[in-house]
């Protein structure tokens, strides 16, 4: 598996469509080395601020997801 560093410079926008949350963003991709540990995973960073606004726009398209659902399926019991 590749690994990669994710530096997140940007957020642009985010919308839903067909049950997937989609985000616009301008970010640095570069490839990460292997490490010894074994354990092979991506690493996204991002400033606070941007971390910020990143939860308020995926909590915004989410309740915008809950909105279209019938309201049988919206007490939370799955």
């Amino acid at each position: 598996m590749k690994t990669y560093d994710i530096e997140v410079q940007r957020l642009k926008s985010a919308r839903h469509d067909m049950g997937q949350i989609e985000f616009s963003v301008d970010a640095l991709v570069l490839p990460r080395p292997a490490r010894d540990d074994g354990v092979a995973s991506s690493r996204i960073s991002l400033p606070v601020e941007h971390a910020r606004t990143l939860l308020m726009l995926l909590k915004q398209q989410l309740a915008e997801l809950d909105k279209l659902q019938p309201r049988s399926r919206r007490s939370g019991r799955a």
